[in-house]
């Protein structure tokens, strides 16, 4: 049985604008109650990137072309503890390297034309995909991924280029703990994601990783080394596996021949 991922077209449309059961409108709504939110942290990032020492241009250049909120925060930090830039660089290339497993799913789901691919990929990003994988049908999918990605856009690049304005004026963005905006965010985004033991393991090793080297290594190679906590993991979920299924074929063979 193959897997079946395509989704309803619902492009027909009843008067109240309801398509696969879900009224756009609510699709709107919870897009625009995503985008408004996660949006609005981007004043965090500019006063952040401004305090570690970027200009304004460098600042607002991050969010116009980069636009991933976990990615930009592990690089400015990175920079702000005095890390090496290409340490730092690679940091958040890593983290950002996750947006090319969102697209692989949702190029299925959108199915947009190939024109207007690459420009639907500068916003494929973890709060765009979470909207736009909560809709049942593909019109859903759509408004989701459309609303959610220009609302989280504009707001994320206006509120940057506030903060970074008002960095000097606000001072030590520590005593403030703008700092933390930014990972709280993502955890608050990763969190339900974490549905299996699996997953919760992964994380946990990552955490542990993190924090564990952050004093004994340079800034920005801790989030390096936390990345092989999934591949680490995996292999001992294999080997564990191996193991049960390499026991459970000698219980047999013994059994058969006792019989």
């Amino acid at each position: 049985m193959t897997e079946q991922t395509a989704l309803p077209d619902a492009n027909d449309v009843n008067d109240a604008g309801v398509a696969g059961g879900k009224p756009d409108a609510a699709v709107v709504r919870d897009a625009l109650g995503v985008g408004v939110a996660v949006g609005l942290s981007g004043f965090a990032f500019g006063v952040t990137s401004a305090g570690s020492g970027l200009t304004l241009a460098q600042t607002c250049a991050l969010s116009l072309l980069v636009f991933t909120g976990a990615s930009q925060f592990a690089l400015v930090g990175a920079l702000a503890a005095g890390g090496n830039p290409l340490t730092a660089a690679a940091g958040a290339f890593f983290l950002g390297v996750r947006n090319a497993f969102y697209g692989l799913r949702l190029s299925q789901l959108l199915a947009l034309p190939r024109a207007v691919r690459p420009l639907a990929a500068q916003w494929v990003i973890d709060e765009t995909t979470a909207v736009a994988l909560a809709q049942p049908t593909r019109r859903g999918v759509r408004i989701g991924f459309t609303v959610t990605g220009l609302t989280l856009y504009v707001l994320w690049n206006l509120t940057t280029l506030l903060g970074a304005l008002g960095a000097e004026a606000i001072g030590d963005t520590d005593a403030w703990g703008l700092d933390a905006a930014g990972p709280a965010v993502f955890l608050a985004l990763l969190a339900p994601m974490l549905k299996d033991t699996t997953e919760r393991t992964v994380a946990a090793l990552a955490v542990l990783l993190g924090l564990g080297l952050l004093p004994v290594l340079p800034a920005g190679v801790p989030v390096l080394v936390a990345a092989l906590a999934a591949p680490l993991v995996l292999w001992a979920r294999g080997r564990r596996a191996g193991g049960a299924g390499d026991g459970g074929g000698r219980g047999t063979a013994e059994g058969a021949g006792e019989r």
